[in-house]
C-alpha cells in the first residue's frame, strides 16, 4: 500500500485539518491513546480530521476555549461546524475512526483511550453520524491517512499497513 501521497495536509496533536480540494492527503501520526475523527463528503470530495487527546472539554473548559480540538467534544463541533459552512451535508459524510489505544506511559487505570473513543462515539451519535469504520484499543500507535479524491482511509502501525 501507497501512502507517500503528495499534497499533504498534517493534523498535529490536538489539531484538525479540512479540505475541499478533492485532491491531496490529510494525515495524522503517533495516535496512542488518541483518537484521530476522519469525516467525509463524498458528494464534495471534501474532508477533514481531527486528532484529539481528551474526552470532555469540562474536564477544563479553559484549556477548551483556546484549544477546542483537545477534546472530543468541541474538536468535532468545530470540525463539523466548518464542513457544514463549506457546503458539505449529513447525508454525504462518512466517518472512520481510529486510536484509543492502551498506551503504558498513562496514568495508571486512567483509561483514556477506552474513555475517548465512548466520548467521540457519543459526539458522533448526537450530531447524527454514525461510525463507517474503526480499529481502536490495544496498545498500538496508530497513523491515519485520508486521501481527499476517494475518502479511503489507510492505516499504519508498526505491523503494517491497511485500509480501514
Amino acid at each position: 500500500m501507497n501512502t507517500s501521497f503528495k499534497n499533504r495536509l498534517t493534523v498535529g496533536v490536538s489539531d484538525a485539518k479540512f479540505s475541499t480540494s478533492g485532491t491531496g492527503t490529510i494525515v495524522t501520526y503517533s495516535l496512542g491513546s488518541c483518537i484521530g475523527v476522519c469525516v467525509y463528503d463524498r458528494k464534495k470530495k471534501a474532508g477533514g480530521m481531527l486528532h484529539f487527546q481528551l474526552p470532555e472539554s469540562k474536564l477544563n473548559p479553559d484549556k477548551a476555549l483556546t484549544v477546542p480540538f483537545m477534546f472530543a467534544d468541541t474538536g468535532l463541533k468545530l470540525l463539523l461546524q466548518t464542513m457544514y459552512a463549506a457546503g458539505c451535508q449529513k447525508q454525504f459524510m462518512k466517518v472512520k475512526i481510529a486510536g484509543g489505544a492502551a498506551m503504558r506511559n498513562g496514568p495508571a487505570n486512567f483509561d483514556i483511550g477506552k474513555r475517548n473513543h465512548l466520548a467521540i462515539r457519543k459526539c458522533l451519535w448526537r450530531a447524527g453520524l454514525m461510525i463507517e469504520a474503526e480499529d481502536v484499543g490495544g496498545d498500538t500507535p496508530r497513523s491515519l491517512y485520508m486521501r481527499l479524491d476517494t475518502g479511503v482511509v489507510f492505516m499504519k502501525t508498526p505491523q503494517g499497513a491497511k485500509e480501514l
